[in-house]
């Protein structure tokens, strides 16, 4: 028998779902790697119901196009992420819809919403992170891509990007 907490996420869901997507424009930093922005409050409630926390991380393939591929390109501008285990209630296969950001020494990739099997889409705040500065950027990047080591990285749930 579903539990009480399943059957009422579809409605709970549904309340709150917003676009998702990024506000009109984030602020870039000198480096052209964006600056600070909040997660939507809507974003922050459903992240909570579905049992994820600020910290929680999981294993993520940083663009669905290239899965497993070494090395893989980056390009500035929206991104689709393919989630490798679960992470709170979003089960492996999960897809993250975000944006990246290649004009820094690093790239960014920020997520905004996420995407189960055969479920609506949920806003989420989440980005991805690698240690040993594996995030950094190859020198035969060309402007508007980064060319990265690995396709794989985490994805941390955050309650707002800095």
């Amino acid at each position: 028998m579903p539990s009480t907490r399943a059957l009422l996420l579809p409605s709970v869901v549904l309340l709150l779902v917003t676009s998702g997507c990024p506000p009109g424009s984030v602020p870039l930093r000198p480096d052209g790697s964006p600056g600070p922005e909040k997660c939507p409050e809507e974003a922050l409630k459903i992240m909570r119901f579905i049992g994820m926390e600020v910290g929680d991380a999981a294993d993520v393939e940083l663009d669905a196009n290239q899965m497993d591929a070494r090395p893989i390109t980056l390009y500035d501008g929206p991104v689709e992420s393919f989630l490798e285990e679960s992470l709170g209630a979003l089960d492996p296969g999960t897809r993250l819809y975000g944006r990246v950001w290649t004009g820094g020494p690093q790239v960014v990739v920020r997520y905004y919403e996420a995407r189960p099997p055969g479920k609506d889409t949920v806003p989420i705040c989440a980005v991805a992170r690698l240690g040993r500065g594996q995030m950094r950027k190859r020198p035969e990047s060309k402007p508007g891509t980064a060319i990265l080591d690995y396709s794989g990285a985490l994805a941390f749930v955050v309650d707002s990007f800095r």
